[in-house]
């Protein structure tokens, strides 16, 4: 997080406290980064003036995009503007996620901050939610800000999956640790590091009666704390700074959350697509309902955007 250079925010124009905006402002000033805001505008009855030519058409989307920029641009100097250099784009675009996607893709954005609301779970599955496609689908890190603020001495909980040897998982581990440990610097908060490891399989305790469910789950577990003890001392966090706890992730790390009062969880995102995602979603996703906090989400190295595709 110290090398941010370019911040994207996505504004919402119906709301009206931006706390996107001032989240944002903080990391800009810590960083010296770039500030964009970024608004992407639609209204299907523009294009259903079917009496007027193109080029009319285009001229009362060229007026509401213009209107719109106004209210930006009076929004950023009256609010921030005393307190960061700031740009305003506003676009025409039917889907916000690629809209944000593709000015991200574009410009090379370090990060994009955009604020986000409960989702109705129905609805979550049936119309994804542009922040779920941020997650799935972004080019850079994606800070979701809620409604509390950074407190002073806060804390910051690392989302780690410790349950495999692939270096992929390994190496998405550290990136998150490094992100955590940069932004502990820049707003002065604790690092704590979360991770929750399975319970003994149900179906290999009935199906093989030698199976010694107890003998299992002992291992497991040593193998999770020995794991994260590892990763802690690679960043001198103590043992208090640790929780591991058996469970599901979207159930474990919401319980940790609260039990420390975390400002914000960094957590991984392997970008999951297609009807898979639909139906089963990530642990992000799955995690984003149940806590009243900030969430970083963090892709893993080489990770290409499906829309940088093409």
């Amino acid at each position: 997080m110290n090398a941010l250079k370019n911040i994207l925010v996505v504004i919402d124009s119906n709301d009206d406290v931006q706390h996107a905006m001032s989240r944002a402002v903080v990391l800009a000033k810590a960083t010296g980064a770039k500030l964009t805001a970024f608004l992407s505008i639609y209204d299907f009855s523009y294009e259903m003036t079917t009496m007027l030519s193109i080029g009319e058409r285009d001229a009362m989307r060229k007026a509401v995009i213009d209107d719109k920029r106004l209210w930006l641009v009076d929004l950023v100097e009256e609010k921030y503007g005393q307190e960061a250099d700031i740009n305003v784009d506003v676009i025409w675009h039917n889907r916000p996620f690629e809209a944000i996607i593709e000015m991200a893709i574009k410009n090379k954005f370090d990060l994009i901050v955009k604020g986000t609301h409960l989702h109705d779970t129905l609805k979550s599955i049936i119309f994804t939610p542009t922040d779920w496609h941020l997650l799935r689908k972004s080019p850079c890190p994606v800070l979701l800000v809620k409604e509390l603020e950074w407190a002073e001495d806060g804390k910051i909980l690392a989302a780690v999956h410790t349950g495999s040897d692939a270096d992929h998982h390994k190496s998405l581990n550290q990136k998150i640790l490094n992100e955590s440990m940069g932004l502990a610097n820049l707003i002065n908060a604790d690092v704590h590091i979360v991770n929750a490891y399975p319970g003994t399989p149900v179906n290999i305790a009935i199906e093989i009666p030698e199976f010694d469910p107890s003998e299992y789950n002992s291992v497991v577990k040593a193998h999770h704390h020995q794991a994260v003890a590892e990763l802690a001392g690679v960043y001198s966090l103590d043992k208090e700074r640790t929780h591991i706890a058996e469970g599901l992730p979207e159930d474990v790390i919401p319980a940790v959350c609260e039990e420390i009062g975390a400002e914000l969880l960094v957590i991984g995102t392997i970008g999951r697509t297609g009807f898979s995602a639909a139906i089963i979603g990530n642990t992000a996703e799955h995690v984003l309902d149940q806590i009243n906090c900030d969430v970083l989400a963090i892709k893993p190295d080489g990770y290409v955007s499906p829309l940088a595709e093409q």
